[in-house]
């Protein structure tokens, strides 16, 4: 597995901009985009934004858990009723995330460390938590990046966090639980989505055989794979915009 844009991590310049010229890639994200900034106008965010982050939230790592395969319903999450280790770990990843956006792009290896010892308590031994069992080069070169220039796009930036995170599995367990809150992280920080409302996790569930194969391709490092990826990122992060509305209505409801 050969990363296409591993010799130009450091660069001072945006080392990620290639992958815009890839057919059909940046008007994905841009379409995302748009799709992100028509959500946020929903009313219910003028009174009800802290109701409708926190319904994200959950529905993300529900959605987290069952990508890898503890599927549950969300009624039953919501009523604390399900004690599966991997859906708790999903909960407990969720309700950090926002304590660890200021540390994302200092520390990134660390913050990785803390998501999965969230993550797999009680799945993995414990002298496994936190600790990387491949991939430490790949996971360097990855920091570097998050840690580098604040050119790259956010949208972009998180979609190559989220598909290296996943090819490499660098952690024991629930691996995908950490990729998936470390992009979600890198979204937030980045001022794409600074309320943490957009459940793209959510997106990836509804696209679940797309979610896989554009990973799988992804993971071949071949320009298609790396297309086909992040043409089902930005289709995911639309479907959280969705959920934007679908949440925000549901809270107005109730109010």
């Amino acid at each position: 597995m050969v990363c296409p844009f591993a010799h130009r991590y450091g660069v001072r310049v945006d080392p990620l901009a290639p992958l815009l010229d890839l057919a059909g890639v940046a008007p994905a994200l841009a379409e995302a985009r748009e799709r992100v900034d028509a959500a946020m106008r929903h009313r219910a965010l003028r009174r009800h934004g802290g109701q409708v982050a926190a319904e994200a939230s959950l529905r993300a790592a529900v959605a987290s858990a069952a990508l890898e395969g503890h599927a549950y319903d969300l009624e039953d999450v919501r009523a604390g009723t399900v004690t599966d280790p991997v859906i708790q770990g999903a909960l407990r990843v969720a309700e950090s995330v926002g304590g660890l956006v200021d540390v994302w792009p200092r520390a990134p290896r660390q913050v990785l460390a803390k998501l999965h010892v969230l993550a797999a308590r009680g799945v993995v031994p414990a002298g496994e938590l936190g600790r990387l069992i491949s991939g430490a080069e790949r996971i360097d070169a990855l920091a570097a990046l998050v840690t580098g220039t604040e050119r790259t796009p956010p949208l972009l930036l998180a979609a190559i966090v989220h598909a290296e995170l996943v090819a490499l599995r660098p952690f024991a367990g629930p691996a995908g639980v950490v990729a998936r809150a470390a992009a979600r992280l890198t979204l937030i920080g980045r001022g794409f989505d600074p309320r943490g409302l957009v459940a793209v996790e959510v997106g990836h569930r509804k696209r679940e055989p797309e979610y896989v194969g554009s990973a799988g391709a992804y993971a071949t490092g071949t320009p298609d794979g790396v297309r086909s990826w992040l043409r089902h990122y930005a289709a995911a992060v639309v479907a959280g915009a969705e959920e934007i509305a679908v949440i925000g209505d549901r809270v107005l409801a109730a109010a």
